[in-house]
C-alpha cells in the first residue's frame, strides 16, 4: 500500500484534498446541531425532572434569567421600567418562549429586586430544553435584551440556552499548538519540509475529522465539547504518527536507502506501529461507551473517527508526500554530507546512548527516583471531589459570566443554582416549613400547584458548585422530605450535576477495568508476553493518578490557578476524569507500543534482553521525548479555547503526556525490564498456540537454510576504535529472524571465527563488557567474508 501510495502520489493528494474540500463545504452548508444530553434513569433528578414535564409541559424546558443594573438611581424607576419592558414584552411573543416573568409584573414581582433596588430579573422559560433549542431563537433573545442598554443601564442574560450561543472564538488553540509544535518540529528536524509533513497530517486528519463529526451531529446527538476534545486529540496523535514515521525513513536515507525504499521500510515498520497505536486509542475512547452516560457517546463518535482519519492520513497521504519530496526531506546540510560522505553508520549516540546506558547500569536506583516523584505528586488525588463547573467558570468577557456576577451580587451566591423540589399532591406546607428551617437554605418559594404537582423553589446560602450545597441536598434527600412524611424529589440543574457526578464515581471503577483488560490483551497479542502488558497496565494507572493529582492542586486546591486565567478554584467536572483516562491510555499506550516494538524487534534479533531494552530506549527517546513536547504544546495551548473543560482537560492531558513520556517510559518502563530479564518476553506455550498473531514488526524474509550451496564462515577482528584487539568479546551470528546459528569469544588478539550455514543475509551482533554492542547484516557470498569490527564506550549499535 505504502509503495503504490507512493508510486501514485498525485491522485492520492488530489483525493485527500478533494475529500478535505467536499466535507468543509457539506459541512458549512449543513451547519452545527450539537446536543448535550444527559441520560441518568433511576436517579432523584430525573424523577423530579418528569413530574415537572407532565404537570408543566410548557415550563418544564431551559429557565433562562435576563440581569440588569442601574448605576444610579433604582430599577423601580419608570425610565428604567420604558426600556426594559417592552424588550421583555417581545421576547415573551416568540415561538419557542413558555412564559417571561418580569419584576414589573404585580407584587410577586419585587423578590425580583435586590433590597439595594440596585440589580433586578427576569425569568425566561422556553418550551424545550437548551440543547433542544433552535440558536437562531437564541441569539433573537439575546440581541433583544440587549438592544435595551444605554449608558448607566447594564443587561446581561445567563442559562444553559445563552451559554450555547456565547461559544469562545473557534480555532484560537488549534493555530497557537500548530504554531508551537512547528517550532519542536523545526528543531528536530532541522528541515522547513520534513517539518510540514507532521504539520499536513494532522490538518487533514483534523479537519475531515471535525466535518464528519460536524455533519453526525444532524443525525445522533453530539455534546458541543466533542469537537474541542476531537481537535485536541487529533492534532497529537496526528503530528505524533507522523513524526514516528517521518523519522523512521529519514533515518533509512541517510543510511543510503533509496527514497522510495525508505518510505516503504518506514510504512512497514514504524507504520505498522501507527496502526496499532491508533486502534488502541479507539479501543480506549470506546470504552466510554459502559458506562452508559449518553452525554459520552458523541464524544466517543467524535474522536474516534478523528483518530481512525488521522492515522489514514499518517499511511496514505503522509507516503505520497513523501514521493513529492524525495531526498528534500532532510536537511541540506544532511544532503551535502551525504553526497560527500556516503550514507551514516547504523548507530545511536550521544545523550540517548549515554542515558540508556545509566538506566542499565543503574536500574533500581532510576526506578526508585521515579516512582517517589510519580507518588508525590498522586498525593492531592486522594481529595479529588467530582462535581460540575458553573458559569461562574466562564470567561470573564461572556454575557453569561456577567449576569452570574450580578445575581450573586444583587440575590447570593446559591441563586445561581437554586433547587427545585417537586411533589405530588397531599398538602405542602409541612415540607415548606421544614426546608425553611434546614440549615443552608436562603429561601423558599412555593410555586402554585398544576394537575397535583407542586414546585417548590429552594435557594441554598453557598454557590451552585460548593460542597456545602452537595451537602444540602442530600440533606433534603435523606432527612428533611422524609422527616415531613412527604413523597418528593429534588430537582434543578445543580442537582443533575451532583447526580450526575455520582453516576459516574459509580461506573468509574468498571470503566477502567474495562480500557486495561482491552489493552492487556492487545498488547499481549502483539508482544506474546505476559509481563509486557501487565508492566503497561501498571505504568497506566500510575501515570493517571499523578496527572490527576496535578489537576486536583491547579483547579481544585487553586495553586497557579490565577496564572492560567481560568476563573475560581471547584470541583472537577463529573465527566473529565472518564475522557481524559480514554485518552490517556490511549496516548499512554502509544508510547509503550513505540518503545516496546523497537524492543521486541531487537529481541527477536538478538534474544538478549539487556541489549534489546538499551537498544529499543537509545534508539525511541529522543522520538518519544520530542513526540510528547509536541502533545504538551499542542494541549496547553487548550487553555486558551475560552472552554473551562477543554482547559482543564488541555492541562491535565498535558501533565500527564509529560509524565509519561519524560518519566515512565524514559526512566521506569526500561529500569524495570532490564530488572525483570528474560521474563519480559515470557509466554506459556499453551497460551502462545492459542493467541491469534497480530505483528506490529513485518514479516521476516525467509530463513536460509544451508540448502542454498556450501557452507562458508565470517571472520575477522573485534578491535577498540583506537586499533587495540578486544579479547573476550562475544560474537553471536543470526538468522535475519532471530534464530542463532553460531556463538564464540573473540581471541588475545581479537580475532574470531563463525560458521555460516550458506550463502545469504545474516545478523552479526558483537558485545564487550567494557564496550558497546554492534549488530549488523552482513551478507555472505560462495567464498569467506572477512569482517572487522570495531567497538566503541557508550555506542548502541542497532539493527535497521
Amino acid at each position: 500500500m505504502a509503495r503504490w501510495c507512493y508510486r501514485h502520489r498525485l491522485v492520492v493528494l488530489l483525493l485527500w484534498v478533494g475529500a478535505l474540500f467536499g466535507l468543509g463545504f457539506s459541512a458549512s452548508t449543513a451547519g452545527t446541531n450539537y446536543a448535550n444530553v444527559f441520560s441518568l434513569p433511576d436517579t432523584d433528578s430525573k424523577s423530579a425532572y418528569d413530574l415537572m414535564e407532565k404537570a408543566f409541559p410548557n415550563t418544564s424546558g431551559d429557565t433562562d434569567t435576563v440581569v440588569w443594573k442601574v448605576d444610579r438611581g433604582s430599577v423601580k424607576d419608570q425610565a428604567v421600567k420604558d426600556r426594559v419592558q417592552p424588550a421583555l414584552d417581545r421576547i415573551a411573543k416568540m415561538k419557542g418562549v413558555g412564559a417571561v416573568t418580569s419584576p414589573y409584573a404585580g407584587a410577586r414581582g419585587s423578590a425580583q429586586v435586590s433590597r439595594d433596588g440596585k440589580i433586578a430579573y427576569a425569568q425566561l422559560t422556553f418550551v424545550k430544553r437548551a440543547n433542544e433549542l433552535p440558536k437562531e431563537l437564541v441569539q433573537n433573545v439575546v440581541d433583544t435584551a440587549q438592544g435595551a442598554e444605554r449608558s448607566g443601564l447594564q443587561i446581561e442574560l445567563g442559562g444553559q440556552a445563552i451559554q450555547r450561543v456565547q461559544e469562545p472564538p473557534q480555532g484560537l488553540s488549534e493555530m497557537v499548538g500548530i504554531v508551537a509544535a512547528a517550532v519542536v518540529l523545526f528543531l528536530a528536524f532541522g528541515s522547513l519540509f520534513a517539518m510540514l509533513l507532521p504539520i499536513a497530517i494532522a490538518v487533514f486528519g483534523v479537519g475531515m475529522g471535525l466535518f464528519s463529526t460536524q455533519l453526525l451531529s444532524h443525525t445522533t446527538d453530539i455534546p458541543d465539547i466533542a469537537p474541542l476534545l476531537a481537535s485536541l486529540i487529533g492534532l497529537g496523535v496526528g503530528i505524533d504518527y507522523a513524526l514516528f514515521i517521518v523519522t523512521r525513513h529519514r533515518k533509512g536515507i541517510l543510511r543510503g536507502l533509496d527514497p522510495e525504499e525508505s518510505a516503504v521500510t518506514a510504512l512497514n515498520t514504524s507504520g505498522r506501529a501507527v496502526l496499532f497505536a491508533g486502534g488502541t486509542v479507539c479501543i480506549a475512547l470506546a470504552g466510554m461507551l459502559v458506562t452508559r452516560l449518553r452525554f459520552l457517546d458523541g464524544v466517543v463518535i467524535g474522536a474516534s473517527l478523528t483518530v481512525v482519519l488521522s492515522v489514514l492520513a499518517a499511511t496514505t497521504l503522509l507516503p505520497a508526500l513523501l514521493g513529492f519530496l524525495g531526498p528534500r526531506v532532510l536537511s541540506r546540510r544532511q544532503r551535502r554530507r551525504l553526497a560527500a560522505d556516503g550514507p551514516e553508520t547504523e548507530h545511536v549516540s550521544g545523550l540517548a546512548a549515554r542515558w540508556s546506558q545509566n538506566v542499565q547500569k543503574r536500574p533500581r536506583r532510576i526506578a526508585a527516583l521515579a516512582l517517589v516523584v510519580m507518588a508525590v505528586l498522586a498525593i492531592p488525588v486522594l481529595s479529588l471531589r467530582l462535581g460540575a463547573t458553573d458559569q461562574g467558570n466562564d470567561n470573564a468577557s461572556t454575557t453569561t459570566r456577567k449576569a452570574y456576577d450580578l445575581l450573586a451580587e444583587g440575590f447570593g451566591p446559591g441563586f445561581n443554582g437554586p433547587l427545585q423540589v417537586v411533589t405530588a399532591g397531599g398538602d405542602t406546607a409541612p415540607l415548606v416549613k421544614e426546608i425553611e428551617s434546614t440549615p443552608g437554605v436562603a429561601r423558599v418559594a412555593a410555586l402554585p400547584p398544576a394537575q397535583g404537582v407542586t414546585v417548590i423553589q429552594v435557594v441554598p446560602t453557598t454557590s451552585p458548585q460548593s460542597k456545602q450545597t452537595d451537602d444540602l441536598i442530600d440533606t433534603l434527600r435523606d432527612k428533611v422530605i422524609p422527616k415531613a412524611g412527604a413523597e418528593a424529589h429534588v430537582g434543578g440543574v445543580t442537582a443533575v450535576s451532583k447526580d450526575f457526578a455520582s453516576v459516574t464515581g459509580d461506573r468509574l471503577p468498571l470503566f477502567i477495568a474495562t480500557i486495561i483488560g482491552l489493552g492487556f490483551l492487545l498488547l499481549l497479542i502483539a508482544f506474546r508476553s505476559l509481563v509486557v502488558p501487565l508492566t503497561a497496565a501498571l505504568m497506566n494507572l500510575i501515570a493517571a493518578a499523578a496527572s490527576f493529582g496535578v489537576l486536583v492542586a491547579i483547579f481544585q486546591w487553586g495553586w497557579g490557578l490565577s496564572l492560567l486565567g481560568l476563573g475560581k478554584e471547584g470541583p472537577i467536572n463529573a465527566f473529565l476524569p472518564v475522557i481524559m483516562l480514554s485518552l490517556l491510555f490511549g496516548l499512554s499506550m502509544d508510547y509503550q507500543v513505540f518503545l516496546v516494538s523497537r524492543m521486541h524487534e531487537e529481541w527477536v534479533h538478538t534474544r538478549d534482553n539487556a541489549r534489546a531494552v538499551r537498544v529499543g530506549l537509545a534508539e525511541t527517546s529522543r522520538v518519544i521525548n520530542s513526540a510528547a513536547l509536541i502533545m504538551v504544546c499542542v494541549f496547553m495551548a487548550f487553555v486558551l479555547s475560552g472552554d473551562s473543560g477543554g482547559a482543564v482537560a488541555g492541562v491535565g492531558l498535558a501533565a500527564a503526556v509529560a509524565l509519561d513520556a519524560f518519566i515512565l517510559r524514559t526512566a521506569l518502563v526500561p529500569a524495570a525490564m532490564h530488572l525483570l530479564g528474560k521474563s519480559n518476553w515470557w509466554l506459556p506455550g499453551w497460551l502462545e498456540q492459542r493467541l491469534p498473531h497480530l505483528a506490529v514488526e513485518p514479516k521476516e524474509d525467509a530463513e536460509p537454510l544451508g540448502s542454498d550451496g556450501p557452507s562458508s564462515v565470517v571472520h575477522g577482528f573485534i578491535r577498540t576504535v583506537d586499533g587495540d584487539p578486544v579479547e573476550g568479546a562475544s560474537v553471536t551470528l543470526r538468522t535475519k529472524g532471530g534464530r542463532q546459528l553460531d556463538r564464540v569469544t573473540s581471541l588475545a588478539d581479537g580475532s574470531y571465527i563463525v560458521s555460516v550455514p550458506g550463502p545469504g543475509t545474516y545478523l552479526l551482533a558483537t558485545s564487550a563488557a567494557s564496550y558497546g554492542s554492534k549488530a549488523t547484516q552482513v551478507v555472505v557470498a560462495d567464498a569467506p567474508l572477512v569482517y572487522d569490527v570495531e567497538l566503541a564506550e557508550d555506542e548502541v549499535d542497532a539493527v535497521n
